[in-house]
């Protein structure tokens, strides 16, 4: 059975990964959105950081890199 906290730490991860994706669709159509901008660069930065560690023991950079390809 999964923890309270590794629950609220996967929901974490999964946001980031949401918001991320909502940030590149909105990047799509307007690509000069300041706010898809900076949330794209958040997301990037959660990713790389060794906060996304405490969260996961995911590799934040291959997921990002992962991310990044789902549109090619």
């Amino acid at each position: 059975m999964i923890s309270p906290y590794e629950a609220l730490a996967n929901a974490v991860v999964l946001q980031a990964v949401k918001d991320y994706r909502a940030a590149k669709r909105k990047l799509k159509r307007r690509p000069d959105n300041e706010s898809a901008q900076r949330d794209l660069k958040e997301c990037e930065i959660f990713f790389k950081s060794r906060h996304f560690n405490i969260f996961t023991n995911l590799d934040g950079k291959a997921l990002l890199h992962r991310l990044e390809e789902e549109d090619e």
